[in-house]
């Protein structure tokens, strides 16, 4: 295990083991370790661990962080014998893997035992500020520390500022001053670029560490300089299915349905900055602080969300949500346990029927998933148009019309939200309406193409439970600015929407179809529901699975009864509870 040795001029030194993978160090009370004195900083600085990597970030503090002389402006890894100088305090880190450094004399360590509980230290006290805490070399005292060229992290990590000198040259390249990117190949682009990269290592040879790979560094280079740098090794990973960069030094992923920190970093916020606009560039978009907030889709149809300054304080804020390569079907859904075959049976010959179908789920719950999979059992010989605001649904048919939102230009104007191309829609001849998801006015005009001639078509909204659907439903047609009383809004919610879907993401992770609800009509001015199949949990295994079982409650939906009468045969055992 970790531990930070803390010593101060006539005080004990003081171990405390890293048991947490974020330890917090200033003089707030909640800190994870106390420092109680004025040259110390509320929350001064915190060590973050992941994946046996610990690393050290300055919070922003007014008197700084000092690692082995040099006070950092970015988060730096700490290695075993690292010495970290907070006011007057020294702390030496040591990784577990070699025992500390012998006390400087007999009493420096007596009265606290190895691996002693936090508070046992009580507060950690200092009496004098650091000279030379504006950034500056001097230590405290104001005499002068030793300075180290470069901070860097463990063996094989590659530095930051290694990485901007490399970058900065190879913009001076001469080949890559010449290179026209609009007339280059990609494959060309490639090969020149690497060219290039190899040529700066060799006059950088003596700046390169032995302990780098050439061949890492190299792949780094090369993903920042033409890909997303250290989002593409997440971006081919399919464990992977969401990825959000919080700061260009905190990248979280998601991996089945947990989130964890990654060890990756870019080199500082303008490199976050540059892949952004590098990927809303082809899709005609745009960010900046009059416009602080993007939605986008990146090559593959991942759908990418961005803000920035002034709206996001800490730094861009990144999240991307993967496009699964392989396009899920019903049976995908039944082995990952979403739902199971004669629910399946049942979705297609709703869809088929031409029921309109509403899915709601919370967010990251698979709504789009399921519409893609729904989306797919409508009929070939039918015509279908899409509207989203950032392309995301992948339909087998051929005849479909994919209609995406227009943002507003540099100047304010020229948008063109889902509420218009809904209406337009109307003017194509579809057989079937597909909107990504209703969020606004659009939900109105959705209502209104149900009841009139356009059944079959499908949509998402945001809701926790069918009968928060319908309320949510309700909720948006009120914002399509609509003086229509709340009774006539039921009425036609209860006569346009035939069918809810209702999709989660349990607390293991798992996403699971809860509840298939009809719509059943009006009473006493209250949409009426009755639920088709139901997810029911019984418990939790000792690995933190959720168990459970999907049930029909032997309700049969009310269309079912129309087939049968129109002497279509149907499999009606599915609905025996």
């Amino acid at each position: 295990m970790a531990t930070l040795w803390l010593k101060e001029e006539g005080a004990a030194e003081r171990e405390f083991p890293l048991v947490k993978d974020r330890v917090v160090l200033g003089k707030k009370d909640d800190c994870d370790i106390v420092m109680n004195r004025p040259n110390i900083s509320r929350q001064h600085c915190e060590i973050l661990h992941n994946n046996g990597k610990y690393l050290l970030r300055d919070l922003n503090s007014a008197n700084g962080t000092y690692v082995n002389g040099t006070r950092i402006a970015n988060p730096v890894f700490l290695v075993a014998g690292t010495q970290v100088q907070l006011g007057d305090y020294t702390i030496t880190f040591q990784d577990g893997s070699e025992p500390p450094a012998p006390p400087s004399s007999p009493s420096t360590r007596g009265d606290v035992a190895p691996g002693a509980p936090r508070r046992s230290a009580a507060v950690i006290t200092s009496s004098t500020p650091p000279a030379g805490s504006g950034g500056g070399a001097a230590g405290p005292g104001g005499s002068e520390r030793p300075r180290a060229a470069v901070v860097h992290g463990p063996p094989g990590t590659i530095p930051p500022e290694l990485k901007k000198k490399i970058h900065a040259r190879l913009l001076e390249h001469r080949e890559i001053k010449r290179l026209d990117m609009a007339k280059s190949t990609e494959t060309e682009t490639r090969e020149k670029t690497r060219a290039a990269v190899l040529e700066i290592f060799d006059w950088m040879a003596n700046d390169i560490p032995d302990s780098i790979k050439k061949d890492q560094l190299l792949k780094e280079i090369m993903d920042e300089a033409l890909g997303l740098g250290p989002l593409e090794d997440l971006l081919a990973d399919d464990d992977v299915s969401e990825i959000m960069v919080n700061n260009w030094d905190r990248i979280y992923v998601e991996r089945k349905g947990k989130l964890t920190l990654t060890g990756r970093c870019f080199t500082d916020n303008d490199q976050v900055m540059n892949i952004v606009q590098r990927i809303l560039a082809p899709i005609g978009r745009r960010v900046d602080e009059s416009s602080p907030m993007v939605d986008g889709r990146l090559k593959d149809g991942s759908r990418f969300n961005a803000i920035i300054h002034p709206l996001a304080l800490s730094g861009p804020a990144v999240t991307i949500r993967k496009f699964m390569k392989k396009r899920l079907g019903p049976d995908d859904l039944i082995k990952y346990g979403s739902m199971t075959r004669e629910m399946a049976d049942f979705l297609k010959v709703t869809v088929e029927c031409r029921r309109n179908i509403v899915i709601s789920g919370g967010t990251g719950s698979g709504k789009t998933t399921l519409l893609n999979v729904l989306s797919g059992f409508i009929p070939e010989d039918e015509r279908i148009v899409t509207v989203e605001d950032a392309a995301e649904l992948r339909l087998p048919q051929e005849h479909v019309i994919t209609l995406e939102a227009k943002p507003a230009n540099i100047e304010g104007t020229g948008a063109i939200p889902i509420r218009k191309l809904v209406l337009n829609c109307l003017r194509m001849r579809p057989d079937r309406i597909v909107v990504g998801e209703c969020r606004g006015g659009e939900a109105f005009d959705m209502l209104q193409a149900m009841n009139t001639g356009h059944d079959g078509s499908l949509t998402t909204i945001h809701s926790n439970t069918p009968r928060d659907c319908i309320a949510r439903i309700e909720n948006l047609v009120l914002m399509a600015g609509m003086d229509i009383p709340a009774k006539a809004i039921r009425e036609q919610i209860a006569s346009a929407i035939h069918m809810i879907v209702q999709q989660a993401r349990l607390s293991d992770g798992s996403r699971r179809v809860t509840h298939v609800t009809e719509v059943t009509g009006i009473e006493s001015g209250t949409v009426t529901l009755q639920d088709i199949f139901i997810f029911k949990q019984s418990g939790i295994t000792p690995e933190g699975k959720i168990k459970g079982l999907y049930k029909a409650t032997g309700v049969v939906p009310r269309f079912y009864d129309e087939l049968r009468e129109r002497g279509k045969k149907l499999d009606m055992r599915i609905f025996q509870g």
